[in-house]
């Protein structure tokens, strides 16, 4: 059974495994405070159907809780450990959702595949409001494939060791904004990333979706270019994988992977 992958925008993507539907820190609107999406429709009602979804860290690009909403009641929804203390909101929704906490090094069986919890290096506070503090995580699913979804993070020196090994790689390599601070990845980084993985496949996501309002004519490149740019240096640091750009909505089968 092939592994299926839909890029949604941003860092939202549905993987498929052996039957298994797992959704990506859900983003489905047009605009969250002073970000509009600018490209790609909103992903269809059908994506709020999954058996699993996984929520990397707190922030709101990330965990966004009117897009949580729309989950079929009962939905499993994977949170790093410390959300539920820190987002009152998440707590609400934990009435109609099956939320769970995870840290790394917890494997949680979800039908046929696991979904892993790996380390991320980046800010895990729930943004301004307080001190309180979740790790940020990302996801080794883990079926006929090992997807490795990264949430947002820096490179760090134990990144390949602590994801294992992984047959495809959701990466990111931008953001919504022209400066991209420590605990992140960019075109450049998520590279050296990929390499550092050696993933057969890698799919770049966080990148070309949402955008500043009124930065619609500044430094335009920042915004349309970290795709294009991950391809052709991905070429360099990591010849040997496959990297798959995808539009928005589009969906890439990959066979046999080894």
């Amino acid at each position: 059974m092939p592994v299926e992958i839909t890029w949604w925008g941003h860092a939202t993507a549905t993987v498929r495994d052996s039957g298994v539907t797992v959704l990506t820190d859900p983003l489905l609107v047009r605009r969250l405070a002073h970000l509009r999406r600018r490209r790609g429709e909103l992903p269809p009602d059908s994506v709020a159907r999954a058996d699993a979804v996984v929520i990397s860290h707190l922030h709101a690009d990330h965990l966004h809780l009117r897009s949580l909403a729309r989950l079929v009641p009962g939905t499993r929804v994977l949170v790093p450990r410390g959300a539920l203390a820190a987002v009152a909101g998440l707590r609400r929704l934990a009435r109609r959702l099956r939320i769970e906490e995870v840290g790394v090094g917890d494997r949680v069986r979800v039908g046929e595949v696991a979904v892993r919890a790996v380390p991320a290096a980046h800010d895990g506070r729930r943004l301004p409001y307080g001190p309180r503090r979740a790790p940020a995580l990302g996801y080794v699913v883990e079926g006929e494939a090992r997807t490795y979804f990264a949430g947002d993070t820096g490179l760090f020196d134990s990144m390949a060791e602590d994801v294992g090994e992984v047959d495809v790689a959701l990466l990111p390599v931008g953001g919504w904004g022209p400066y991209l601070g420590d605990g992140h990845l960019d075109a450049r980084r998520a590279a050296e990333a990929l390499a550092r993985l050696r993933a057969a496949c890698a799919v770049p996501v966080h990148y070309g979706t949402y955008w500043p309002i009124g930065m619609d004519a500044v430094r335009p490149h920042e915004f349309h270019s970290p795709g294009d740019e991950f391809v052709r240096l991905a070429a360099r640091a990591a010849p040997s994988a496959a990297v798959h750009r995808l539009g928005h909505g589009e969906r890439i089968r990959l066979g046999d992977l080894g």
